[in-house]
């Protein structure tokens, strides 16, 4: 589970890493088994090269004696009683002769050392010696820690007829083996560190180079948008699969662009048909009355009437009105669907409030500051608008039956500036605070809906935020945040 947490580049070293220490430990495995089967080779053959050649001296031995003894099994310690020694010392092996029953007759080692050789031959031996086509056998045992060989033979007359046994102890000595070997896994050992130490290096640039191609993909990926226009990906000698990866995501790329601009033409149909909607429903709400007015005045005029010129008036009043309603959400429209441009400027932002409240003449409106002096980067225009339409919202909110309040503060907190409009008006109930600022919902008989709209979009222009807390019939308070820079 761990291993699927590293990247694709790490996997790739650390393999890299790993097939060379298996690598290494594989031939060091295959070196020592070599070693051990050329030791067995090599005590095998030497053995056999000494009892040879032990054979064959014994043999001139015995050839020389001929005329002295009788070639007889009896006579064989008299025959070998101090040439024995001589043959065992140039040969550096100690050599035991039994007769053919098994029972020992004269040893290279038996003034020397009591008990160096077997009494008797055991029976299993001498049946392999006289069952076996070579008449040979030889016994391998283990000794306190060191290996023995045995091998047991007929020596024979110049009629090949045996008139002895012959018994040579061999001990495998692998001192001059285990140094060498020890010599080659060392040499090995340093050829393998200075192939690991390359291995690090070609791992590490082979694993950046497959990865490299990958990484610039992952990050052209990660920041792929619908919303932008996005780059398509230029990497050169790459290999068929990387290549066809990049090919798919060109191609990708061109898909969203013409799907983006398809959206974009569908989201800004949608729009406008919406928008139509909208001011075709706002602008038939005064031309119905208009009608009315035109028609019934039409209906009832007369010329000799002594009220005709107060009844134009009131037709007169009346047709304004409606149309000065109609200039009203022409201009709200207009304002809400203009953005509003990011013309940031350093300024006070409490001498603005305060210029912005101006214009209201209510003596239940309030203003305070957490200072004199609160400087942020802002455009004056859209914070008067900012003030001004939550100051609007809040005024629109009284109750007829209530004392009415609205509190305006200015402070700061952190590193921004938070202007609150708090009233004690009528609230906002439950089910319509998710639609707060929603363009073209309100709760008021007069107005399109368009005003809190057009501030969420206002602060948000100017990586703010607008939040609200509300209590049915206790009030509202909205909160203005935005950076001072």
């Amino acid at each position: 589970m761990k291993l699927k947490k590293l990247s694709l580049r790490t996997r790739i070293f650390l393999a890299m890493i790993l097939l060379v220490l298996l690598a290494s430990i594989l031939i060091s495995a295959v070196a020592i088994y070599q070693y051990k089967e050329e030791r067995q080779d090599y005590h095998k053959e030497r053995l056999e090269r000494k009892e040879e050649n032990i054979q064959t001296h014994l043999k001139r031995v015995l050839n020389g004696r001929q005329n002295s003894w009788e070639v007889k099994t009896e006579n064989i310690p008299l025959i070998y009683k101090e040439e024995i020694y001589n043959v065992a010392d140039i040969h550096k092996l100690q050599i035991n002769l039994y007769d053919l029953e098994g029972v020992l007759l004269i040893s290279s080692k038996s003034e020397l050392q009591n008990n160096s050789a077997p009494e008797c031959i055991n029976a299993e031996v001498l049946n392999a010696i006289s069952n076996t086509a070579v008449h040979r056998f030889v016994d391998k045992h283990v000794e306190n820690g060191e290996t023995f060989q045995s091998s047991y033979t007929y020596l024979t007359d110049q009629k090949s007829k045996p008139i002895a046994i012959l018994n040579l102890p061999y001990l495998e000595k692998d001192d001059f083996l285990s140094r060498e070997l020890e010599e080659f896994l060392k040499r090995i050992g340093y050829a393998y560190m200075f192939i690991l130490f390359m291995a690090i290096g070609i791992a590490f640039l082979l694993s950046k180079y497959i990865t490299k191609s990958l990484k610039t993909i992952s990050d052209k990926i990660n920041t792929t948008r619908l919303e932008k226009s996005n780059e398509k990906i230029e990497v050169n000698d790459t290999s068929e699969e990387i290549s066809t990866l990049v090919n798919s995501y060109n191609s990708m790329i061109d898909e969203l662009e013409e799907s983006a601009v398809q959206l974009a033409k569908s989201e800004r149909e949608q729009a406008w048909r919406e928008m139509a909607k909208q001011v075709a429903h706002e602008i038939k709400n005064p031309l119905t009355p208009m009608r009315l007015t035109v028609q019934n005045f039409q209906r009832k005029f007369d010329s000799n009437d002594e009220n005709i010129h107060s009844k134009l008036d009131e037709f007169s009043k009346t047709l304004i009105q409606q149309i000065d309603t109609m200039s009203s959400i022409a201009s709200a429209f207009s304002n809400f669907a203009k953005m509003p441009a990011q013309q940031s400027e350093t300024l006070n932002v409490v001498e603005i409030v305060k210029l912005a409240l101006d214009i209201f003449n209510e003596d239940y409106i309030f203003f305070t500051a957490e200072s004199e002096d609160i400087i942020a980067k802002f455009d004056r225009t859209q914070l008067i608008r900012v003030v001004t339409n939550l100051v609007k919202n809040g005024i629109q909110a009284m109750p007829e039956n209530q004392t009415p309040k609205i509190v305006i503060n200015v402070g700061t907190k952190d590193n921004d500036v938070v202007v609150t409009v708090s009233d004690n008006g009528l609230g906002i109930s439950e089910e319509n605070k998710d639609r707060v600022f929603e363009p073209k919902f309100t709760t008021k008989t007069s107005g399109m809906g368009l005003g809190l709209a057009m501030v969420k979009n206002i602060v948000e222009t100017y990586n703010g935020t607008i939040t609200f807390k509300s209590e049915k019939d206790k009030g509202t308070m909205f909160n203005v945040t935005f950076p001072k820079e």
